[in-house]
C-alpha cells in the first residue's frame, strides 16, 4: 500500500475515532490502535504513541464545546486528573519497556470490558437528577465537587452530588496507567467509574472525561516522544482527522441520547478486542 494511501486512511479513520471518542468520552485510541496495527501493519508502541497526540487534538475540539455548555465539572475534573496524571506516565514508562505480546493481549482485554461497560440500561430523568438522603461526603462538600447541568435531551436542568470520591480516586489511577500502557485516552475507565461509583449523570461524565482525557495523554505522550517513538506524518493524520470528527461527535452528544448509539459501539469494540487478543496468541500473523 503507497504511502499516501496510508496517510489518507489513518485521517478517514482518525475522523471516525475523534467523532467516537468525543461522543462516548473515550478518547478514540481505543478504536485508532486496532486499526493502525492490524490494518495498517504499524508497530504498536508507534501505534500507542501516535495515538496519544489524537487523544490530545479529540479532547481539544471537544472540551471547549463541553466546557461552554456546561456539561463539563471542572472541580471534579482538576481533582481526578492528579490521580490520572500520575498514573499515565508510570504507564507510559510500562509501556516502553513491556513486550508487544503483552501490549496486544492487554489491549484486548481491556477493549472488552470497555464493551461491556458500554451495554447498559439508558438513564431516566430520574437517574440524573439530585439523590438525597446523607449528606455529602467532607471531601465532597470541601472542594465543592457537586455540580449542576443543562440536558437538551429533555431540557431539565439536573443537580446532582458527587458520591464516593476516594473510590473516584483510585479508578482514575487505573485509567492513567491504561491511559499511558495503552494510548487509549483511559476514558472507558474514567466514564463508567464517574457514571456508577461517582454517580455523575452520564453526559456530564462524558464531558469531564474529554476534559481530562488531553492532559492525561500529553503527560504520557511527551514520554514517547522522547524515545523516538512518535512519527510526525502519522501524527499530523491523526490531528486532523480526530479534531475533524469531534466537532461532529459533541453536536451529536448534546443533542441526542448516547444510548441509541453505545450498543453499537459496544458490538464493534467487542470484535476490535477479539482481534487484538487473537493477534496477540498470533491467531493473525504474529505480533509485530
Amino acid at each position: 500500500m503507497a504511502a499516501v494511501d496510508v496517510l489518507l486512511l489513518l485521517a478517514f479513520a482518525s475522523f471516525l475515532a475523534g467523532l467516537a471518542g468525543s461522543y462516548l468520552g473515550i478518547g478514540g485510541g481505543i478504536f485508532l490502535i486496532p486499526f493502525m496495527t492490524l490494518a495498517l501493519g504499524i508497530d504498536i508502541k508507534v501505534a500507542i504513541a501516535t495515538s496519544l497526540i489524537g487523544v490530545i487534538a479529540t479532547s481539544s475540539g471537544a472540551a471547549s464545546v463541553y466546557v461552554r455548555d456546561h456539561l463539563t465539572n471542572l472541580r471534579l475534573a482538576m481533582f481526578l486528573e492528579v490521580a490520572t496524571t500520575l498514573g499515565a506516565i508510570g504507564g507510559a514508562v510500562a509501556g516502553i519497556l513491556v513486550p508487544n505480546v503483552y501490549l496486544f493481549l492487554t489491549f484486548g482485554v481491556v477493549v472488552l470490558y470497555a464493551a461491556a461497560s458500554m451495554v447498559r440500561v439508558a438513564e431516566t430523568a430520574k437517574d440524573r437528577a439530585y439523590r438525597g438522603g446523607e449528606e455529602e461526603r467532607p471531601l465532597v462538600k470541601r472542594l465543592n465537587l457537586s455540580s449542576v447541568y443543562f440536558d437538551q435531551e429533555d431540557q431539565g436542568v439536573y443537580r446532582y452530588r458527587v458520591e464516593r470520591p476516594g473510590a473516584g480516586f483510585g479508578a482514575s489511577a487505573a485509567a492513567g496507567v491504561f491511559s499511558g500502557l495503552l494510548g487509549v485516552g483511559g476514558g472507558f475507565i474514567k466514564v463508567p467509574a464517574m457514571n456508577i461509583l461517582m454517580r455523575v449523570p452520564m453526559k456530564a461524565a462524558v464531558a469531564t472525561s474529554n476534559f481530562m482525557i488531553g492532559v492525561t495523554a500529553a503527560a504520557s505522550a511527551f514520554i514517547y516522544y522522547s524515545q523516538g517513538l512518535v512519527n510526525p506524518q502519522l501524527a499530523a493524520m491523526v490531528i486532523v482527522g480526530a479534531f475533524t470528527g469531534t466537532n461532529l461527535g459533541t453536536r451529536l452528544l448534546v443533542r441526542s441520547k448516547a444510548a441509541n448509539v453505545r450498543f453499537l459501539f459496544s458490538i464493534f469494540l467487542a470484535g476490535l478486542g477479539i482481534a487484538m487478543a487473537a493477534r496477540a496468541l498470533g491467531l493473525f500473523g504474529g505480533v509485530l
